[in-house]
């Protein structure tokens, strides 16, 4: 990314431009404290010479970690909560909860409070002459006394009243020194799926997920991290979903021994993002990670942990898309369960569909003789998809022409659906759609949001366009985030409640990392300005010092996104494009 040049004469301010680290997770960890857990398993069982010596694991550990106390009864990690960090219990011993928690017997304090509507009116009332304001350098990484890399900070200790009480109605396993939970979440970007509490006075040390991302370097700490999951986790992750509710524990077992890990794609999709999208839809699609093939034996299930996986089906000469899945999401339990209840072994159908890793998809593969043995005999029939009345495809390999209503999830449009698909928009979870019969372009959405946020806007009313619908520019707050992947600093990250992005001007270094990876071009660097209008720049390069910016949904607004609440014509509207069938009601609607 170029830099801009400063203008000639300009008023500047040169200021020391921030790096990697000045901030780290705890400024209070000692090199003696380091010292101490690199004697701790599993660091003392990692090879150092394996990593840059730029980033030697003391340097990890120093910067993108700290070591946090709990008592028994402290909550530790949240179900649904969106992860961030990884936690390694150093002493005492947490128990993971697996079951859900009641919100009944926790003790805390109100989250964080939301500006006032007063507060936001006295706001708006103001001018903001002077473009992108930064506070002086010297204060990074505080506010209010606390570190700023990460928003936990700010909340509230929860703590459960009667620990054993809640322990012995749930479902839970315990973990000790040298474990690991919260992993999974943290890597994948994802919410938790349990919660965990200390059942005694506890060591965790938290590691954010940058240098957690440095650490699976060595392959002994990413094997432990697998079979971490295996062994915990993944009992987790198939109680969660009803297809399992009601097999026993043997078959639970057996199902884990069988699981395979599986991942097509690429985590960090979006580098080729746009040489894809300049693809013809057709040759996108055939370029897109097989993981099974229409017309091959159905011979395992597909469970979708993390990322999106294209369902689709050859038409004439090319392919034509059916539906996508996403996390929680089944293929392959159709045709199993076809063939198990009418014990089709001579002449079993096979995949009636194709499915392909839309950037990067995380599955879990259950072959189909545990699927038969241990997963269907205790699955209601209420609950399985009906028989296969018409096969597309036959035993012997014949394709039949059926009808488009019979294909799945015919409730959204083929184009409608493949636009969203081709464009990756099914990643928007808060995604801004304009009505452009109904926009007079008045720019009052505008407007709207550069009062909200000190003269300066979020977004740029421009973007892809479906018939008469445009998606703008505007942060989407993507269930795959990838924006979060090469962030340095962990200026940008998750709400850990509500889900949302949102970037902490207290740490972010300007590098431009998140703004090249966002595949939706919602994020800009912005020159940055004192209180005075005089331009920042390095005091070495003499560069002006760039932040990134985007959309963060008004989080502190009691009336919600300013663009929505100002828009005059109903023309705005912010969507989750997880729920398909509201777009499309909302495209049909007079």
């Amino acid at each position: 990314m170029a830099r801009p040049i400063v203008a000639e004469n300009a008023p500047t301010v040169a200021v020391p431009r921030p790096k990697r680290w000045d901030h780290p997770l705890d400024p209070t960890l000692t090199n003696r404290d380091v010292q101490w857990l690199l004697l701790q398993t599993p660091f003392r069982e990692i090879d150092d010479q394996t990593f840059p010596s730029s980033s030697r694991i003391k340097d990890i550990l120093k910067n993108d970690s700290r070591i946090l106390r709990y008592q028994q009864g402290d909550l530790i990690l949240r179900e649904g909560d969106y992860g961030g960090s990884a936690f390694l219990v150093l002493s005492g011993c947490v128990r993971v909860i697996l079951s859900n928690l009641s919100p009944q017997g926790m003790d805390h304090q109100a989250t964080t409070r939301k500006s006032s509507l007063l507060a936001k009116l006295r706001d708006s009332l103001k001018r903001w002459d002077i473009p992108e304001q930064i506070v002086p350098l010297q204060k990074f990484g505080t506010r209010d006394g606390r570190t700023a890399i990460r928003q936990v900070d700010q909340r509230p200790r929860i703590f459960l009243q009667d620990v054993d009480v809640v322990l012995r109605s749930c479902e839970s396993e315990p973990l000790g020194p040298g474990e690991i939970f919260g992993e999974l979440a943290a890597m994948t970007r994802a919410a938790s799926h349990y919660s965990v509490v200390a059942v005694e006075e506890t060591l965790v040390l938290e590691i954010r997920w940058q240098g957690l991302r440095m650490l699976r370097r060595d392959r002994g700490f990413r094997e432990r991290l697998d079979a971490r999951y295996r062994s915990n986790s993944l009992r987790t992750h198939l109680r969660e979903s009803p297809l399992f509710q009601h097999a026993p524990d043997h078959a639970i077992q057996e199902i884990i021994a069988a699981t395979e890990l599986v991942s097509a794609g690429e985590m960090e999709w979006y580098a080729s993002f746009d040489s894809a999208r300049s693809m013809d839809v057709q040759r996108r699609i055939e370029k897109e990670p097989m993981i099974a093939e229409e017309g091959s034996p159905a011979g395992a299930l597909y469970l979708i942990r993390a990322g999106f996986a294209r369902l689709s089906h050859h038409q004439g000469s090319g392919h034509r898309t059916v539906s996508y899945l996403g996390k929680g999401q089944a293929f392959g339990l159709t045709e199993l369960a076809h063939n198990y209840r009418l014990d089709t072994a001579e002449d079993p159908l096979p995949f009636q569909y194709s499915l392909r890793a839309i950037g990067f998809v995380d599955l879990l593969k259950i072959p189909k003789s545990i699927v038969y043995e241990y997963v269907l005999p205790y699955v209601r029939t209420s609950e399985l998809t009906p028989l296969i009345r018409q096969p597309r495809i036959t035993s012997d390999g014949k394709v039949t022409l059926i009808n488009k209503r019979d294909d799945p999830d015919t409730s959204i449009e083929t184009d409608l659906l493949e636009f969203l698909v081709d464009h990756r928009l099914i990643n928007g979870r808060d995604t801004m759609v304009i009505d452009l019969e109904r926009c007079t372009r008045c720019d009052d959405c505008i407007r709207a949001c550069a009062r909200t946020h000190q003269g300066n806007p979020r977004f740029v009313r421009q973007g892809v366009q479906h018939e008469n619908w445009m998606f703008a520019h505007s942060c989407m707050h993507c269930a795959d985030p990838v924006c979060l992947i090469g962030c340095p600093t962990g200026a940008i990250a998750r709400d850990l409640e509500t889900g949302a992005i949102a970037i902490q001007p207290q740490t972010c270094i300007g590098c431009g990392t998140c703004a090249k990876s966002c595949p939706y071009d919602n994020i800009v660097m912005v020159e940055l300005h004192d209180s005075k209008g005089r331009q920042l720049v390095d005091a070495k390069s003499q560069l002006p010092i760039l932040q990134a910016t985007k959309c963060d949904g008004c989080r502190e607004s009691p009336i919600g996104p300013a663009c929505v609440a100002a828009c005059p014509h109903q023309a705005l509207y912010r969507i989750d494009m997880s729920e398909l069938r509201t777009l499309q009601e909302l495209m049909k609607r007079d």
